[in-house]
């Protein structure tokens, strides 16, 4: 049973018709063709879904996408301004930090996360906020050099 449901994706408000229940990720990838976040588990055990609700890293792949209305909802597509990407996407670049980039999703949303929270992690808060996110090539150790390039772009700005 579809009914009408209204999400804010990427600073774009649509209403769309929908099962209630469906989980979000299908609803970014069929209704919106936004591709970032992936399936990966479909258990909300491996990050690759992941997008933004409200500044805080969600799994979306068993999330009903009617718990997602009222929320402002950023992809990885929605990070860039002005034609600029995000500096946790640019350290991502600088710092070679994706391999086979499966996981890139999950540790780039879960990154942007934790610097909007907290924009001087230590290395421990890193590892803990990129921790729910499963890297089967183990480019760890390059995810946390970027995630603290991209603290000291941060406050470079500031």
């Amino acid at each position: 049973m579809t009914q009408s449901i209204s999400l804010r994706v990427n600073g774009q408000k649509q209403t769309i018709s929908a099962d209630p229940e469906e989980p979000l990720l299908y609803i970014l990838r069929e209704e919106f063709a936004v591709n970032g976040a992936k399936y990966g588990c479909g258990l909300h055990q491996c990050g690759a879904c992941m997008v933004l609700a409200d500044s805080k890293a969600e799994a979306t792949c068993l999330r009903p996408c009617v718990s997602f209305e009222d929320t402002e909802i950023t992809t990885l597509e929605g990070l860039a301004r002005n034609g600029r990407l995000h500096p946790v996407q640019e350290a991502f670049i600088e710092t070679q930090a994706a391999q086979c980039g499966y996981c890139l999703n999950g540790m780039v949303i879960s990154a942007v996360a934790l610097l909007t929270a907290n924009n001087n992690p230590s290395e421990i808060e890193i590892k803990e906020a990129l921790n729910p996110v499963i890297c089967r090539c183990g480019t760890h150790s390059r995810f946390i050099q970027a995630v603290k390039l991209a603290s000291e772009k941060l406050n470079s700005t500031k």
